[in-house]
């Protein structure tokens, strides 16, 4: 079995695109599941798993940077996009009250339309959160009895933030931001905590490229990729005091249960 990341923007140029799903398979990461940010993106997203049907699934949602900017109709469109059998889990959503590229009325709107619509569809939500927690955290405690599941993707906050989703029965998603031994010295902390049946592994690619891993420039352009999954959980087996087996057996297992992918 390879190593599934649950994480992966698509990137604006599909033929280099391609090339990254190569090199995911070259590195063993057989299974990706690509975000969905927008309804755009979401469609999109479905597009590449039907070129890659044993291998790619998505998400799709609207990220909260673009919680102002959507048509009325969005939520008829998700609706409608989450019937695709690649489409595993509504989101990327959550609350980001750090940029406010939308506005928090707006952001709280949208977020709990797409957990109501989670409960609806009878998929898990794949979240996001930043400068937020409080108000999220609220919001998830009055769906979660409704909600067949979910995961805190790219979790990067502290040992109570990270309990307080485990207390939900949530998967928390670990990418290279756990590499960083400056901004992520309070993930690290986390991570020792971590039970390993709650974990899930991303790259959140192309962004977050985890600090410490070899230049290789002339191939990746200095971006992330889901073939560096394996260095994060290098770096995360270290951490939990496991053997790297472990995390990648349990991971699988994780990423397989939450999103209903057959093993």
């Amino acid at each position: 079995m390879g190593w599934v990341d649950v994480g992966v923007n698509i990137t604006e140029k599909p033929l280099a695109f391609d090339d990254v799903v190569q090199r995911s398979f070259e590195a063993q990461v057989s299974k990706l599941i690509l975000t969905g940010t927008n309804v755009l993106k979401s469609n999109q997203a479905i597009e590449w798993c039907s070129k890659y049907p044993q291998n790619l699934y998505c998400t799709a949602g609207v990220h909260p940077h673009y919680a102002s900017d959507v048509s009325a109709d969005v939520m008829q469109q998700l609706q409608h996009l989450a019937t695709h059998e690649c489409v595993k889990a509504i989101g990327e959503c959550g609350l980001d009250f750090n940029r406010n590229f939308s506005t928090k009325a707006d952001q709280l709107r949208i977020f709990e339309q797409q957990l109501e619509l989670a409960v609806q569809s009878k998929k898990p939500v794949f979240l996001h959160e930043r400068d937020a927690f409080d108000e999220q955290i609220r919001l998830l405690q009055h769906y979660r009895p409704q909600l067949v599941g979910g995961v805190a993707h790219c979790f990067t906050g502290n040992t109570a933030q990270m309990q307080a989703y485990l207390d939900l029965d949530l998967y928390i998603g670990i990418t290279g931001w756990v590499c960083d031994t400056k901004r992520g010295l309070d993930l690290q902390a986390a991570v020792k905590t971590l039970p390993l049946d709650r974990l899930l592994l991303e790259t959140d690619s192309p962004y977050l490229r985890p600090k410490g891993l070899p230049n290789n420039r002339k191939i990746d352009g200095g971006s992330n990729e889901p073939a560096y999954l394996p260095f994060i959980a290098e770096q995360v087996a270290q951490l939990m005091g496991v053997e790297i087996e472990a995390i990648k057996s349990q991971s699988i297992i994780n990423s397989h249960t939450l999103f209903s992918m057959a093993l």
